[in-house]
């Protein structure tokens, strides 16, 4: 199971508006391959949708079925601004629906917490 925990208004090349829902998955410990610190963290992920804010904000804490998986993705550089660790990220979150094979919404990581 997944919650949806956030909305967000975003735009289009074309200048289109359209929200899209933050999923998040259960809190999990994560260990640095750097320094082998523990850090708590949670996945997450932004797919898009066709609601209005106003539905948006309305199914925030709502839970869906399926899970956030983890995507392999170019590399790229993550900063934890808890330690300033700079770390190198070859992987990305989506929301895997029950049953499927196919992901959506594919969404680097931003955040970490130390534990």
């Amino acid at each position: 199971m997944v919650t949806v925990t956030n909305y967000a208004v975003r735009t289009t090349k074309d200048d289109r508006r359209f929200i899209t829902l933050e999923l998040s998955g259960k809190v999990e410990l994560v260990q640095s391959q750097e320094t082998g610190k523990f850090y708590a963290t949670r996945r997450r992920c932004s797919i898009p949708s066709t609601f209005d804010e106003h539905v948006a904000k309305s199914i925030i804490g709502t839970e869906i079925e399926g899970e956030i998986v983890r995507v392999q993705s170019d590399p790229y550089e993550f900063t934890n601004p808890q330690t300033g660790e700079v770390m190198s990220l070859a992987y990305s979150w989506a929301y895997q629906p029950v049953g499927e094979t196919e992901t959506i919404g594919e969404t680097r990581v931003t955040i970490m917490e130390e534990a």
